[in-house]
């Protein structure tokens, strides 16, 4: 599979706001966007890249797997109240279930499901994980990060 994402390390600004060994990973463009957001934002005090890790059974193989959640933040309200956010970058399309049309292959219908339900197994796990430690998980897309699609 070819990758045309936008990948490489990226250098915190702000080093001390940065929880981690080592400089974060970024796997496209829009996870380069929010760590350059969570760097420079004043309301976000500490920022993480795939520091959490969640167990979780996938309903593909019945499996424990691990869960590397994209970023873990502490951001401050403006009543000064720090909150703990469990952050997943996917594409939209990623976040709806697959549909068929006539000139999709099979071959990307079957990718794009297995896809989904793996994703609802680390969403779901991530939301129970969540819950119990007073995080709460968010998905952002392209739409939240205000990106256009070329």
């Amino acid at each position: 599979m070819r990758n045309n994402f936008k990948q490489g390390i990226y250098s915190p600004v702000n080093k001390e706001k940065y929880i981690g060994k080592g400089y974060p990973e970024y796997r496209s463009g829009w996870e380069l966007k929010f760590f350059r957001w969570a760097d420079k934002n004043d309301n976000v005090v500490k920022w993480g890249s795939e520091n959490v890790i969640i167990p979780y059974v996938s309903p593909l193989d019945n499996r424990v797997h691990r869960y590397f959640v994209d970023n873990y933040i502490l951001f401050k309200d403006k009543n000064g109240n720090v909150n703990k956010f469990l952050i997943e970058i996917k594409p939209s399309s990623q976040t709806i279930k697959p549909i068929n049309k006539k000139y999709k292959r099979k071959s990307t219908l079957l990718y794009e499901q297995k896809t989904y339900i793996q994703n609802l197994a680390k969403w779901e796990a991530a939301k129970k994980w969540s819950d119990k430690k007073g995080v709460k998980f968010i998905i952002l897309t392209e739409k939240e990060l205000n990106i256009r699609r070329k």
